[in-house]
Formats: structure tokens, C-alpha cells, sequence
């Protein structure tokens, strides 16, 4: 309704943040990604390992499977078949704690945005911002300002806490 009217649009003072472009640029976003890849990369690693375990262990039944016994090839097949749930179960955890990382993370980003969002709109006095829009000017676009407030909200908090300083 507000913005059927001509005369509540000229009057009207609207803004545009891209979220994605925010969740990219953002110091809270990087050491957030910088974090989890700490928190995951020895449980990647192991991974990797395992993979490559699996890889050779197939390629050796593959070799030897002709000079073998029956009781012995499948000794080895099913050590492998075992190896291999096991690996697979490893990996859909780690793909499902990392998720679950990842989203805890982004939800603590965007409640820092939103209340940056928030004290712009009520200082510029912005009757409406959107964060989804098939098209916008680049008038309106007010990411820069959202990342240049995170940044120095993220400098000030990182000035004023040793222990994020020391890191």
C-alpha cells in the first residue's frame, strides 16, 4: 500500500543490502570461515587419509585377487567392504557437523547484521529495506555501508578484547 501511492514513494526512503555479498566481505564472516576450517581440518585430513587407504587396499585386491585363495580374497573384500562403511559414515558426519557449524555461525553473522542494518535504518531514517530484490539501484544499495559498520564494529571489539587481539 505504502508504496502504491506516488506521492508515499517520492516520500518514501528505501534501501538494499545484498546478504550475500555481506556474508562474503565481512571480517565476522572470513575469521568465522577461518574458525571452522581450524575446528574441521584434522578430521579432513583423516578423511583424505582413510580415502587413499581405501584407494590402495582396492587396487591391491584388484592385483592380487588372481594368485589368491577363495578364502582369502573374500577375507579381503569384506575387510575392504567394512572399511569402506566405515569411511562413508565418517564422511556424512563430517558433512553434517560442518553443516551444522557453518549454520550456527551464519546465524550469529546475520544477527550482527540485522542490528547493523537496524541502527542504519533508524539514523538515515529509512522507511523500508529489503535483502531480495529482481532489481535495484545502485542508489539504494547500502551493503557498503553494512560492511564498512562491521568492519569497524569488528576493529573496536577486536581493540578492546585481548584475547581476540592476541589471535
Amino acid at each position: 500500500m505504502l508504496l502504491a501511492s506516488p506521492y508515499a514513494a517520492a516520500e518514501s526512503k528505501i534501501g538494499y543490502i545484498n546478504l550475500q555479498r555481506v556474508s562474503n566481505e565481512a571480517p565476522q564472516a572470513q575469521r568465522a570461515m577461518k574458525k571452522i576450517k581450524a575446528e574441521f581440518e584434522k578430521r579432513d585430513q583423516d578423511l583424505q587419509k582413510m580415502s587413499k587407504q581405501l584407494q590402495t587396499m582396492q587396487e591391491k585386491l584388484e592385483k592380487d585377487s588372481v594368485t589368491m585363495s577363495e578364502t582369502d580374497r573374500r577375507t579381503r573384500e569384506r575387510e575392504f567392504a567394512d572399511m569402506n562403511r566405515e569411511f562413508q559414515r565418517k564422511q556424512r558426519e563430517f558433512r553434517e557437523d560442518l553443516s551444522v557449524r557453518q549454520n550456527e555461525e551464519l546465524a550469529a553473522l546475520y544477527e550482527s547484521v540485522n542490528k547493523v542494518i537496524r541502527k542504519i535504518a533508524e539514523s538515515e531514517k529509512y522507511d523500508l529495506i529489503v535483502q531480495e530484490a529482481v532489481y535495484y539501484s545502485p542508489a539504494i544499495d547500502i551493503t557498503p555501508k553494512v560492511i564498512k559498520a562491521l568492519s569497524e564494529g569488528a576493529s573496536a571489539a577486536a581493540s578492546s578484547s585481548p584475547t581476540l587481539s592476541a589471535k
